[in-house]
């Protein structure tokens, strides 16, 4: 045989062991799992945003160690899948989605990368039309904040949050805001346009909102409560909130609608972790402040 013929055999056979590689990996390894399939493969693939104490980034996080308990509790192993915000939803629908306010546009279809979105997850319109929520794990807002030393004052509460958010965006005709597209922290979910703001939208991560005004990017930003918490904690003195650009808000963890008996699992351990104090316990190491804000969640 030639060499060319023998280099053109063993080409064909590459191909041939390749696609019936593809056809021999479970399906669960390439496609969106539900409970029966991840107890079969033996992991729970955790994706996640490193984002404030969620996801810190450094191996732990309040989502982190809540998932670590739901695999142990599962009897699977657990393996944390980086991601980002733009192709988080993406990774556990396999279906490219692009939003538009409060619309949803199914694109085509993507790889499937995890069973379960944990990472302080906001639930809001176009993410319930493409994913179920689990029951609510944190409470949430979005706030205006400001350096410190902007001249801006903080709003003085109504006792009406409409009359609020008004107040606050009344002050933000000609200022610069920043904001994070495809989140909920992206201005068009709340109108800011509307407002005579001067709308900046941020190419950081969410972690670096806060020092982007503190570094004069902005004038000011809209921050959820998790990540304001945390900047007001990490740069004390240094930022301020203005007041309450939406209502209250929760955040909840983020299946494939074709995972509700995962979801079910979920929940039903997370409801157990509350009432047995391991839920509480996690919150006060990574979120000691959200007691004072809304303590009314973390009693029912």
């Amino acid at each position: 045989m030639m060499k060319s013929e023998r280099r053109a055999s063993v080409s064909v056979a590459i191909r041939v062991c390749a696609f019936v590689m593809l056809y021999l990996i479970p399906a669960g390894l390439v496609s969106g799992a539900d409970l029966p399939e991840i107890k079969k493969n033996g992991v729970l693939r955790h994706l996640g945003v490193p984002y404030a104490n969620f996801v810190t980034g450094s191996g732990d996080g309040l989502s982190v160690e809540m998932m670590q308990l739901f695999a142990k509790h599962l009897g699977v192993k657990y393996e944390y899948v980086k991601t980002n915000f733009k192709n988080l939803i993406n990774d556990v629908t396999g279906k490219k989605v692009k939003s538009t306010g409060n619309d949803v546009e199914i694109l085509g279809e993507a790889p499937v990368r995890g069973d379960i979105i944990a990472n302080g997850l906001t639930m809001i319109p176009w993410r319930q039309k493409v994913i179920d929520y689990s029951t609510p794990t944190f409470p949430t807002q979005v706030w205006l904040m400001a350096r410190a030393d902007f001249p801006i004052s903080p709003i003085k509460p109504t006792g009406d949050i409409n009359k609020d958010i008004a107040l606050v965006k009344g002050a933000l005709r000609g200022k610069t805001v920043l904001g994070k597209a495809k989140t909920c922290l992206d201005p068009a979910l709340y109108d800011l346009k509307k407002t005579g703001a001067v709308v900046k939208l941020f190419g950081g991560g969410l972690n670096e909102l806060a020092p982007a005004i503190i570094n004069g990017e902005a004038e000011t930003t809209i921050l959820d409560v998790p990540d304001a918490l945390i900047a007001l904690e990490k740069w004390p003195g240094k930022t301020k909130v203005i007041g309450p650009i939406s209502p209250r808000q929760v955040m909840g963890c983020g299946f494939a609608k074709t995972s509700p008996l995962l979801r079910a699992a979920f929940n039903e351990f997370f409801e157990k972790c509350k009432k047995d104090g391991t839920y509480i316990s996690l919150v006060k190491k990574y979120y000691p402040a959200v007691f004072m804000y809304y303590p009314e969640f973390f009693k029912e």
